[in-house]
């Protein structure tokens, strides 16, 4: 049996470009300046590898790790990192608390543009209400879609 379409092997992966990563971390510090902090701010691609990083001067070191794992945590599920405290409290996901990269703190933003997730934003150096206003404001202002709550 023959047919007139050939197997499709692989398919085009988005991915954030390194000039709009920059975009972004420079966009995060103007936002967290204003708000009154400073940050650690990681860019990952849609499978969590990182593409661009930046801390601040005076941002506490263990920010740069925080920072990169809510990055990780939003690329990886697609959905903003805050939005993990509701699902660990089901029993059924609460074991996934365990996971050495998964941070359920307020602060990591999927990257969505024209619809595709194209990486992972993740602040930290605030509180998370901080680090959540930075990164909309940072992505709003480069044209990100915000993930729908």
């Amino acid at each position: 049996m023959t047919t007139d379409t050939t197997l499709q092997k692989s398919a085009p992966a988005p991915s954030i470009t390194q000039a709009a990563a920059g975009a972004l971390i420079a966009a995060v510090h103007s936002a967290a300046a204003r708000i009154g902090f400073t940050a650690a701010v990681a860019v990952t691609d849609p499978g969590g590898h990182l593409r661009a990083f930046d801390r601040a001067d005076a941002a506490p070191f263990l920010t740069a790790e925080v920072a990169l794992d809510k990055a990780w945590t939003a690329a990886s599920f697609r959905t903003t990192t805050h939005t993990w405290n509701d699902y660990l409290t089901d029993p059924r996901i609460a074991p996934l608390a365990g996971h050495p990269r998964l941070m359920a703190v307020g602060g990591g933003y999927p990257i969505i543009d024209d619809g595709r997730c194209v990486g992972g934003l993740g602040i930290s150096g605030g509180s998370y209400e901080q680090d959540q206003q930075a990164a909309e404001e940072a992505l709003t202002a480069l044209g990100f879609e915000l993930p729908a709550p």
